[in-house]
């Protein structure tokens, strides 16, 4: 028997008139009914609130007022498309349709990640930039144990440099390489005691990795600052999407790439390239640390204009999915009644 999927709206007069039209076509063109109230759900009411009814019948789409002809038509369409495709036996074709007549509990999942995956993404970005600062505050109070696990934890993701690392309860909030010419704070080499930093290869560099600090100096966040800035920025865009009702439209692939990426590779990689010591790639590229100032902004248009390019796509991907499911489990809600 053909499917025949309406969206509707009560007290919508042709609503009603679409409905009374199809019961009088089923004995000429049997079909099972399957009703989708666009009042069930913001994205359903979003999106066909202007426009219902809406009548899916298999690849057809009718949408608003339609006369009686255009719908007989349709049926008669999608009847003699349905049964030259079982009488193909197309295995494609009944693979869709047995699929379509179970709910699973990975159905289940899947629609309840599409309507709160922004939730889950907020929440996984606020713990995972959230213990790298919790780490210096529980170096604060005494509690080394767990503040030494989140460093471990981190120490794979992120080089943890304390040259290049916000700093809490100590003196300053971050102590800069001397090379790095922020003048107004003590450097990292003068807080610390460690030296022989400008030479990436140095022994003492390990010695900066693994330094988190002290009463005087602080405790380092267990992300450098280029970090810290860019998660911290994904997650303020994320709870701003959220709150606006997500209506951003993604970011142009283009601006991303200037606003978003170019600024973060040209202040890392020149940096990067500089300190390699290799006398004909000074000649292009002079010595230069980078500047707390700098790694912080960089890092946090990387992150803005990442999650302005990436989550609304999410959104419109997450919107699909999440209407896949809302027809499919009224399609089985018609069934087992």
């Amino acid at each position: 028997m053909l499917n025949v999927t309406i969206y509707t709206q009560k007290d919508n007069a042709a609503c009603e008139q679409l409905k009374a039209d199809l019961a009088e076509l089923k004995d000429q063109y049997p079909h099972r009914l399957i009703e989708v109230d666009i009042d069930s759900d913001a994205l359903l009411r979003a999106k066909y609130g202007q426009v219902v009814p809406i009548l899916e019948a298999g690849p057809y789409t009718l949408k608003g007022a339609v006369t009686k002809q255009k719908l007989q038509v349709t049926l008669g369409a999608a009847s003699d498309r349905k049964n030259q495709l079982e009488k193909l036996e197309d295995p494609v074709y009944k693979m869709r349709i047995q699929k379509g007549k179970t709910v699973t509990t990975g159905d289940r999942i899947s629609f309840w990640i599409s309507k709160r995956y922004l939730l889950v993404l907020n929440l996984f970005m606020l713990f995972y930039v959230g213990l790298p600062m919790l780490a210096p505050t529980l170096m604060k109070f005494g509690a080394e144990a767990p503040a030494n696990a989140i460093y471990r934890m981190y120490k794979p993701l992120c080089h943890q440099f304390g040259f290049r690392s916000f700093f809490l309860y100590g003196e300053q909030f971050f102590y800069p390489l001397e090379e790095a010419h922020v003048e107004g704070y003590h450097t990292f080499e003068e807080a610390t005691g460690i030296t022989d930093l400008s030479n990436p290869y140095s022994a003492t560099r390990f010695e900066a990795r693994n330094y988190i600090g002290n009463e005087t100096v602080g405790y380092k966040m267990a992300l450098c600052e280029r970090d810290i800035a860019i998660y911290l920025a994904i997650l303020t865009f994320g709870i701003i999407f959220g709150l606006t009702g997500r209506r951003f439209k993604s970011l142009h692939w283009l601006a991303w790439i200037l606003l978003g990426i170019a600024p973060i590779g040209l202040d890392g990689f020149s940096q990067l390239l500089s300190q390699f010591n290799w006398e004909w790639l000074s000649a292009i590229i002079p010595y230069r640390e980078s500047t707390p100032f700098l790694r912080t902004l960089t890092g946090a248009f990387f992150g803005l204009f990442t999650a302005w390019f990436a989550y609304p796509n999410i959104e419109e991907s997450m919107n699909e999915t999440r209407q896949y499911y809302i027809k499919k489990f009224a399609v089985n809600n018609t069934t087992e009644n």
